[in-house]
């Protein structure tokens, strides 16, 4: 072990003048450096990479949905320090038949003593071999995959299957280092029944699929088809993702496309029609787009996110099918991590502000390229009330509130690691000007493309290609302040007053005893009524509420955004007519964004509204992907358990 510490020792001192440049692994595979250093320590894996790292992954799983298991081997490449002996790989629920060598000789190995977060460390012995093959079957609870019956899809007529790695989910299905640090290429074959299509994150090799010998894989007798997949550039693992349904393709555009379901393919093409438009104006900001195509999946609802930005196949709700293109903002941020969080991502989650941030910010130049200052102006202020809210939930000097957050696993409050991240960089650009902070920002993403990043790094560069050496301009951004300090500095750049300067009358006038019949809510667009129903005062009686709800037909609203909004303000104010709006939508998505704070809401409100929840949660549970669950259970064990 000493001989072995003197040998990494070595190697990182070799490397102390920075991460080495990017290499090529076995064959011509392109190989991204490893961060070293405490900021770059990542306590949410076991894994050593310092002494031995997975440089490629080659997946080759079976899918069954009746036993709801992805099973098959994984092949690992590993680059390793002459004297390494061994590598630690992350796994959770894995069920590991054994390992082998290249050769098909068995290697050692042990599943170590873990925690029920992180899952147990898969320790296996290398001997001299740097390839390995892991024979394995994921569980049927793993976090990572839902696996959803008929009856929970639109066609209603197949089974259907998807995975969310981030943040660090994908060692439930994928035995690998499971660190945004730790970047792999990867490919797949992945089989499944017909006549499901399987996509993933990757390059498609097979559109139409190979049909699998009757037997071969399996169940007996059930047709099956293959379909192949890889991804030549390093990428992060949680950003290896995998869908199976009976999904439809649509063209968008010369390098853009949607899949879903056939029945909700119309209205997804409608919606996500200026997504080529959105690669465009994305492109003219801040360099070419590296990734290929940049296709789309609109999942079934029980999907737990708004969108995820897994590589060339971004994974979306249809919570954001508004009809009126009034939610696209959510497209605009899944591609504007092209760029932040693929193409640059953060080496450890106390960092996710990098990836996240970064993407608020890129989100809002898009959308102001493409629908104009005005609704730019508007969505920086929905932004800015984000990050208001959590200041004053977490407080203003909550150790949560900055944006280095040592402990984040990538759960950290949204309104900051989203929204004063993507403030921070705005004050930035206030403060040196548009032009040469887009020319910095082109910079940044060219100098350290495919590479991982932490905040001490960011600064440093920041420092180096920006500020350089002016002392009143340092001064003045207060970059320690808003990275490693909690709350929000002096120098924050606000959002323009008048972006919802007519609805903020509207408000103060109804709030002063002011009818609804003087509002002209049927003028406003969705920026304005989520404004709106948010400022109105927080304790409202349950005629005014009646009043609001007959006058807008808020309980009806096809805006998702606007509904959850009304839905907070009804329940809180427990407004009885609002219920079964609350069920429907409970009940028919599982976005956590919606799901946890609803459900918060109503055991908040005690005799009345716990056991509504409870009701509710026990026929919405089965439905609902494990990252919802877990929020939604904690809720609920709270309520029953307080201290």
């Amino acid at each position: 072990m000493h001989r072995l510490i003197a040998a990494v020792c070595l190697v990182l001192a070799a490397c102390s003048s920075g991460p080495r440049e990017l290499g090529q692994a076995s064959g011509d595979r392109p190989v991204a450096p490893v961060l070293t250093g405490d900021d770059a320590r990542d306590d949410s894996s076991f894994a050593r990479p310092e002494i031995a790292r997975v440089v490629h992954v080659a997946l080759d799983l079976d899918a069954d949905f009746e036993a709801k298991r992805l099973s098959g081997t994984a092949t690992l490449d590993i680059e390793a320090v002459a004297a390494a002996e061994e590598i630690v790989l992350d796994s959770k629920g894995l069920e590991i038949e054994g390992i082998f060598d290249a050769d098909g000789r068995p290697l050692p190995w042990s599943l170590g003593e873990g925690d029920a977060r992180r899952g147990q460390p898969l320790t296996v012995r290398l001997g001299d071999t740097r390839r390995i093959v892991i024979r394995y079957r994921s569980a049927p609870e793993a976090d990572a995959l839902q696996w959803l019956s008929p009856a929970q899809t639109a066609g209603k007529r197949h089974p259907y299957l998807f995975s969310q790695g981030q943040s660090i989910l994908n060692r439930t299905w994928i035995p690998t280092q499971d660190s945004p640090g730790i970047r792999q290429t990867w490919e797949a074959r992945i089989t499944a029944p017909e006549p499901l299509t399987v996509v993933m994150s990757g390059e498609r090799l097979t559109p139409e699929g190979e049909p699998v010998p009757s037997g071969a894989e399996g169940p007996a007798g059930a047709g099956r088809r293959a379909f192949r997949f890889r991804m030549d550039r390093p990428v992060a693992p949680y950003l290896i993702a995998i869908a199976a349904g009976d999904l439809a393709f649509r063209p968008l555009g010369p390098r853009t496309g949607v899949w879903t379901e056939p029945a909700m393919l119309e209205a997804a093409a409608r919606e996500l029609a200026d997504t080529e438009r959105m690669m465009e104006a994305a492109e003219a900001l801040y360099g070419p787009y590296r990734w290929g195509r940049y296709d789309m999946i609109v999942l079934p609802p029980a999907f737990p996110y708004g969108g995820m930005e897994n590589p060339t196949l971004t994974f979306l709700t249809p919570t954001l099918i508004a009809g009126d293109k009034s939610l696209v903002g959510t497209v605009a941020h899944e591609l504007a991590h092209s760029w932040s969080g693929n193409l640059v991502t953060n080496a450890v989650w106390a960092d996710g502000w990098l990836n996240e941030g970064f993407t608020t910010y890129f989100e809002n130049r898009i959308m102001e390229a493409l629908y104009g200052e005005e609704r730019a102006a508007q969505e920086a202020a929905l932004s800015w009330d984000e990050m208001e809210r959590a200041l004053a939930e977490l407080g203003p000097d909550a150790p949560g509130t900055r944006l280095h957050n040592p402990g984040d696993e990538g759960d950290g409050a949204s309104g900051i690691v989203y929204d004063k991240g993507a403030i921070f960089l705005r004050t930035i650009e206030r403060a040196v000007g548009r032009q040469r902070f887009d020319s910095y920002l082109r910079g940044y993403f060219d100098r350290h493309a495919f590479q991982p990043m932490t905040s001490a790094r960011f600064l440093g560069d920041l420092r180096e290609h920006l500020v350089r050496g002016d002392a009143g301009l340092e001064s003045a951004l207060a970059l320690d302040d808003w990275v490693y300090r909690p709350g929000l500095p002096a120098n924050a750049a606000r959002p323009d007053p008048a972006a919802f300067a007519e609805v903020d009358r509207a408000v103060r006038a109804y709030a002063a005893g002011g009818s609804e019949t003087d509002l002209p809510y049927a003028g406003w667009n969705t920026a304005e009524r989520i404004r709106f129903v948010n400022a109105l005062p927080r304790d409202l009686s349950i005629e005014r509420l009646g009043a609001l709800d007959r006058a807008f037909d808020l309980s009806q609203s096809g805006n998702s955004e606007v509904l959850f909004a009304w839905l907070q303000l009804a329940l809180a104010n427990r407004y009885e007519p609002a219920v079964p709006a609350a069920e429907r939508f409970l009940l028919g998505m599982g976005r956590r964004k919606f799901v946890s704070p609803l459900f918060e809401t109503l055991v908040g409100e005690g005799d009345w509204g716990r056991p509504i929840a409870e009701r509710l949660y026990a026929r919405a549970r089965k439905g609902y992907h494990p990252v919802t669950t877990a929020s939604v259970d904690r809720i609920l064990q709270a309520a029953t358990d307080p201290d």
